[in-house]
C-alpha cells in the first residue's frame, strides 16, 4: 500500500498544473497537516447553492484521502488558521477582500468563460489557498482540480476507482495558475441507452432521475464538461423528473436536447403530450405550442436550444427537401424564444442547428438560419467530420460546433457494445475542427456512458485545451490515465494492452466482424492478431497477479473485459474461419475448432456476467448489447451463436495435406493432376512457409519427408500425425546463386498413394540495396515510420489506424510541396500497381478534393485525391474497414535503388500505409506486414 501511494503521489506530482506537494517543504500550504487538523474551507453564506454543494463535494472528498473532514465557514476569523476561499470574481466578498488586501489582478479570470484562478497565498500570515472562477463553473473546477490532485479520480464513481489514504496533504507553496477553456460548451450525449444503461439505471435509481443524473453532473464537471445533451430514447430529462432540470441549473450544467428533438423537448414528449401528427406543414400550431413550453420551463435555466426539425425517432423529416418550410420553422422557433424571453436579446439566447445526415443537404442547397445561431456539424457517425466551416464561415457569429460519435444505432453497422474509437482518430479529427474554428460546441455521442470512459476522459481534457494535443498526445494521455487509474501498477503494460485492444477494434469493429475479415492464409494475418491477443491476456493475468485488490474491479472494467470480450468475439470468428477451411479441407481437427467455437461464444456471455456480478452486482445491466451475429446494420435481438460444421470420424488413418497461401489441398488436387505449391521464397521475404499434414479422420498415422533439393530445409522429416503437424520450410539461401532463381520439390509420404509433392520456388535477388526491400512481389510500407525524417507539414499521428500509426499532412504558413521521402529497392522493373491506403477522411472542406502526390526518383509527382473515385459510393466499406484505397501505377524504370515520395498538397490527407505490387500481392484485409528494411551499409 505504501508503494501504491507513493507511485500515486509522483503520479499526481508529474501531471500539468500539478500542485500536490509531496515532500512537505516548509512553505507549503497544508491542505491536512501532519497533526490531522484540515484547512477551513470558506465560501459566502449567499453563495449559489451549486457552490455550496460543490464545497460540501471537496470536503468529503478530503475526507475520503485524509480521514479529516474540512469544516466549511462563512465567516472569516481572526485565527491565523490555514483557510481554502473560493468563490466567484465580481460577487464573492471574501475574493473581492483578499484581492483587495493583497492587490491580485484576477481580470484575467474574471474576463474568461468557465476560467479560474488558483494560488497560494499568505494573508498576514495566515496560508491562503485561493479559488477564484470567472463564473459558477470555474469556480467548481477549481475546487474540484484539488480533489483530483489529492488522489480522487474523476472516476472514483463510474470506474469503481479507490481513493488511497493519505494522512497528511500539503500544496506547493509557489502555485498559481489561470485557465480557462478554448471550446465553449464541452460535453456528452447519453444514447442508445437501451438496453444496457436504461435496465441499470432503472435497477438501480428507479429510472433517469435526478439520483441518476448528479452523478452524471459530478462526472461532468469533475471532466470540466459543462453541457448535456440526456438519455432520450425512452425518457424525457425535463419530464420524467422536474429535479433533474432544477440540479442541472443549480450546478451550471448547460442543458441542451439532441439533434432531433428541438426547443429543449425530448422526442417522447410528443409521444405523451402532442396533438396531431408529428408534421408542421399540416399541423403547425400544436407543434408551435409543443415548443413553447419548452422555452417557458429554461427561461431561468442555462440552456443552448436546438433549432430546425427532423421526423421523430431521429428519421428525416420528409422524402423530399423543404427548404422554405424549414426556414420558416426556425423562424416560428426564434419568434417563440423571442416571446418567452423578453429581456433578452434573441442574439444573446444559445441556439445552434446541428447539420447532421440530410439536414447538411439542405444547408449546402442553400438554406441559411440567423447569423448568431452555431451551426454543429457531424460527422458521418464512423468519427470522420464530415463538413467543417469555411474561412467564411468561420465569421459568423454564432460560431460552429461538432457533434462527434464514439456509439452509433444505424447503416452500415451498429456499434455500441465496447469502446472502439483510437484516441488518435479522436485527436486527428477534432483538432482539425480546431483549426478549422469549429470552436463553440464539442459533444461526444458516448452511447451508455460506461463503456467509453477513456475516450470521455480525452475528448473533455481535449476540448479543454486543444492546443496543448499534437499527434504524439494519445500516447502521452493513455502513460498518464493509466497510472492514474491504477497507481502502484505496471502502467506501462496497461498502456500496452488498452492500445492492442483499441488497435483490433479500430481495424474492425466486433460488431462489423465476421470469418471472412482476416486472412487465415495470407500473411499469417489471423494468426498474427491472434497471438497477439493472446500475449495482452497472459500480461492482464500479471500485472493482475500483483495488482492492489482493491482495483481489481476497475482494472475488470477499463482494461480486462475490453480485451478479453475482444479476444473473444475475435477468436469466436478466428476458429469459425478455420471451421470453414478445415470442413474443406475434411481435416478432422474440424470437431475441434466447432468445441471451440461454442467455447469462445459461452466465454463471452460469461464475461458479461462477470460485469454484472462483481462489486456485489453494482454494474447489473451495463453490457447488454447484442454483437455477435449481425446479418444487417441492426443488431439481432440477442447474441446469436454461428452455425459450425463437425464430422463423424471412422478408425483409420487417412492423411490429407495442405499448403500455406492456398486453399487446395491433397489428395484432392491430384484430381486435376496438380501439385501443392509453397508461395515463392525471396532473399527479402518471409522466412518461413507452413505445411499442413493432417489427419482426416481418427487413427494416427506415422509420415517421412524426403527431397533432391539440398537448399530446401524442412523442420521435421519425419514423426506421427494424431491431428495434425505443421512443418516449417526455409531456404538455405548460401545454396542458392544471387541473381539466379530456382525449383524445387520435396515429398511428403503418409497415407494414400505415393505421397504430397510440394513445388517450392526460391529467387535470390540478391544482397545489394538499403533501406525497404522488395519481397515477396510486393513492396510494403507503413508511412509513419522510424526509419524516415518527416518534414515539417506533415505530422506523426500515434494511436490511429489500421497499424497504428499514420501522418497527415497539415500546411503551415502555405509551405506546400512538403514531402516525406521513403528509401526503396525494387528487385524488378516494369510498371507495377500502387495502393496508397488513407483514413476515410470526409470532404470536410467544399473547396478542398484532398490531393496529395505520389513520385519515384525525379519523376513528376502524380497527383491524387484522398477522396478516391466516388467516397460517397465506397463510404460504406471505407468506414467498416477503416481504410480507403487509392489505386494509382508507378514506373520503375530499372531494378535496384529509387526514393519513392510522398508530396503533401491538401490539408487534412491522412495515410497509412503505401503497397507496391510487383506481382506478388496476396488477398487479405491488413496487407502484407511492412517489408523488411535494410541500413545503408556506410
Amino acid at each position: 500500500m505504501k508503494f501504491a501511494i507513493a507511485a500515486l503521489l509522483l503520479c499526481i506530482a508529474a501531471q500539468a498544473h500539478a500542485y500536490l506537494n509531496v515532500d512537505k517543504a516548509e512553505d507549503a500550504f497544508p491542505l491536512v497537516d501532519n497533526e490531522g487538523k484540515a484547512a477551513i474551507l470558506l465560501i459566502d453564506d449567499d453563495s449559489p447553492p451549486g457552490l455550496q454543494w460543490i464545497a460540501d463535494t471537496v470536503s468529503r472528498d478530503i475526507e475520503k484521502v485524509s480521514g479529516v473532514r474540512p469544516r466549511i465557514s462563512n465567516h472569516l476569523t481572526t485565527e491565523k488558521s490555514p483557510i481554502i476561499i473560493a468563490g466567484i470574481v465580481g460577487e464573492s466578498r471574501h475574493v473581492g477582500a483578499l484581492a483587495s488586501r493583497l492587490k491580485l489582478d484576477l481580470t484575467t479570470t474574471a474576463s474568461s468563460w468557465d476560467g479560474y484562478h488558483i494560488e497560494s497565498l499568505n494573508d498576514g500570515g495566515r496560508p491562503v489557498w485561493l479559488i477564484a472562477g470567472n463564473n459558477l463553473r470555474g469556480v467548481e473546477y477549481g475546487l474540484l482540480d484539488l480533489s483530483e490532485k489529492i488522489g480522487v479520480s474523476p472516476w472514483y464513481w463510474w470506474a469503481d476507482i479507490p481513493v488511497l489514504p493519505q494522512a497528511s496533504l500539503y500544496l506547493n507553496g509557489d502555485t498559481r495558475i489561470e485557465d480557462a477553456p478554448k471550446v465553449q460548451y464541452r460535453g456528452i450525449f447519453l444514447n442508445d441507452e437501451a438496453p444496457a444503461l436504461t435496465k441499470w439505471a432503472k435497477k438501480k435509481f428507479g429510472g433517469f432521475n435526478a439520483k441518476f443524473y448528479k452523478h452524471i453532473f459530478d462526472l461532468l464537471l469533475r471532466l470540466k464538461g459543462n453541457f448535456l445533451w440526456p438519455a432520450m430514447w425512452d425518457s424525457a430529462f425535463a419530464d420524467d423528473d422536474k429535479q433533474n432540470a432544477e440540479l442541472a441549473a443549480m450546478l451550471g450544467i448547460v442543458m441542451s436536447t439532441s439533434h432531433h428533438e428541438p426547443m429543449m423537448r425530448a422526442d417522447v414528449e410528443w409521444n405523451r403530450y402532442g396533438k396531431g401528427p408529428w408534421d408542421y406543414a399540416k399541423n403547425p400550431q400544436n407543434i408551435y405550442m409543443f415548443w413553447e413550453e419548452g422555452a417557458k420551463r429554461y427561461r431561468d435555466k442555462p440552456a443552448v436550444f436546438t433549432l430546425g426539425m427532423r421526423g421523430q425517432a431521429d428519421t428525416p423529416m420528409s422524402e423530399n427537401q423543404n427548404i422554405a418550410l424549414l426556414e420558416q420553422i426556425v423562424a416560428d422557433q426564434r419568434n417563440i424564444l423571442t416571446s418567452n424571453f423578453p429581456n433578452t436579446r434573441i442574439e444573446d439566447i444559445p441556439q445552434v442547428w446541428t447539420l447532421y445526415k440530410e439536414v447538411q443537404s439542405y444547408y449546402e442547397n442553400g438554406m441559411r438560419v440567423p447569423d448568431d445561431v452555431t451551426l454543429l456539424w457531424s460527422d458521418d457517425n464512423f468519427g470522420n467530420i464530415r463538413r467543417l466551416p469555411t474561412d467564411e464561415e468561420a465569421k459568423r457569429v454564432g460560431g460552429a460546433g461538432v457533434y462527434y460519435h464514439f456509439d452509433y444505432v444505424g447503416g452500415p453497422r451498429s456499434y455500441r457494445w465496447i469502446n472502439t474509437v483510437p484516441l488518435g482518430k479522436i485527436y486527428e479529427q477534432m483538432s482539425l475542427a480546431y483549426r478549422k474554428k469549429a470552436r463553440k460546441i464539442w459533444i461526444a455521442n458516448v452511447g451508455d456512458l460506461k463503456p467509453m470512459e477513456l475516450p470521455i476522459d480525452f475528448f473533455l481534457k481535449m476540448a479543454w485545451d486543444p492546443e496543448s494535443f499534437d499527434g504524439r498526445s494519445a500516447d502521452k494521455f493513455l502513460a498518464q490515465w493509466s497510472s492514474r487509474m491504477f497507481p502502484g501498477s505496471d502502467s506501462e503494460s496497461i498502456t500496452d494492452i488498452i492500445k492492442t485492444t483499441l488497435l483490433v477494434n479500430g481495424q474492425r469493429k466486433p460488431e462489423a466482424l465476421d470469418s471472412e475479415t482476416y486472412s487465415i492464409i495470407n500473411y499469417d494475418e489471423a494468426l498474427r492478431y491472434s497471438s497477439l491477443l493472446a500475449t495482452r491476456v497472459k500480461q492482464a493475468d500479471d500485472v493482475k497477479a500483483v495488482l492492489n485488490p482493491n482495483l481489481h474491479d476497475a482494472f475488470f472494467q477499463l482494461v480486462e473485459h475490453p480485451l478479453r470480450a475482444t479476444q473473444a468475439v475475435f477468436e469466436l470468428n478466428h476458429q469459425l474461419a478455420l471451421n470453414n477451411l478445415f470442413g474443406a479441407q475434411r481435416r478432422a481437427e474440424i470437431n475441434g475448432t466447432a468445441q471451440s467455437i461454442r467455447e469462445w461464444f459461452a466465454r463471452d456471455g460469461e464475461l458479461t456476467n462477470i460485469y454484472h456480478e462483481m462489486n456485489n452486482g453494482r454494474w447489473d445491466g451495463m453490457m447488454l448489447q447484442p454483437h455477435i451475429g449481425y446479418v444487417h446494420w441492426r443488431n439481432p435481438p440477442a447474441n446469436l451463436p454461428p452455425a459450425v460444421s463437425t464430422k463423424a470420424l471412422v478408425e483409420v488413418a487417412d492423411m490429407g495435406v495442405a499448403v500455406e497461401g492456398s486453399l487446395d489441398w491433397w489428395p484432392a488436387i491430384e484430381f486435376r493432376h496438380e501439385k501443392l505449391e509453397l508461395p515463392p521464397f525471396t532473399r527479402f521475404g518471409k522466412k518461413s512457409r507452413s505445411v499442413f499434414i493432417y489427419n482426416r479422420q481418427a487413427s494416427a498415422f506415422p509420415f517421412s519427408v524426403t527431397s533432391k533439393d539440398s537448399w530446401i530445409v524442412v523442420s521435421q522429416e519425419k514423426g506421427v500425425v494424431n491431428e495434425s503437424i505443421e512443418l516449417k520450410v526455409t531456404i538455405d539461401w548460401s545454396a542458392v546463386p544471387e541473381r539466379k532463381a530456382v525449383s524445387g520439390s520435396f515429398t511428403v509420404v503418409g497415407t494414400g498413394w505415393g505421397g504430397a509433392v510440394i513445388n517450392v520456388f526460391a529467387e535470390n535477388e540478391g544482397r545489394d540495396g538499403f533501406g525497404f526491400m522488395e519481397g515477396d512481389g510486393v513492396l510494403s510500407i507503413e508511412a509513419a515510420n522510424s526509419h524516415v525524417a518527416i518534414e515539417e507539414g506533415w505530422e506523426t499521428l500515434v494511436q490511429h489506424g489500421r497499424t497504428g500509426k499514420a501522418i497527415r499532412y497539415l500546411p503551415q504558413h502555405r509551405n506546400n510541396g512538403s514531402k516525406v521521402t521513403y528509401p526503396v529497392h525494387f528487385a524488378h522493373k516494369g510498371d507495377f500497381p500502387v495502393y496508397i491506403e488513407v483514413s476515410p477522411t470526409q470532404k470536410f472542406n467544399p473547396e478542398s478534393n484532398l490531393l496529395f502526390g505520389l513520385s519515384l526518383d525525379d519523376f513528376e509527382p502524380v497527383w491524387l485525391s484522398a477522396l478516391g473515385e466516388d467516397y460517397l459510393r465506397s463510404w460504406e466499406n471505407d468506414v467498416l474497414n477503416n481504410v480507403r484505397v487509392i489505386k494509382t501505377t508507378i514506373h520503375v524504370p530499372e531494378s535496384g535503388q529509387h526514393l519513392l515520395t510522398l508530396w503533401g498538397k491538401d490539408e487534412g490527407v491522412v495515410v497509412q500505409k503505401i503497397i507496391v505490387d510487383t506481382g506478388g500481392l496476396k488477398p487479405s484485409f491488413l496487407g502484407p506486414p511492412q517489408s523488411q528494411f535494410k541500413q545503408k551499409e556506410k
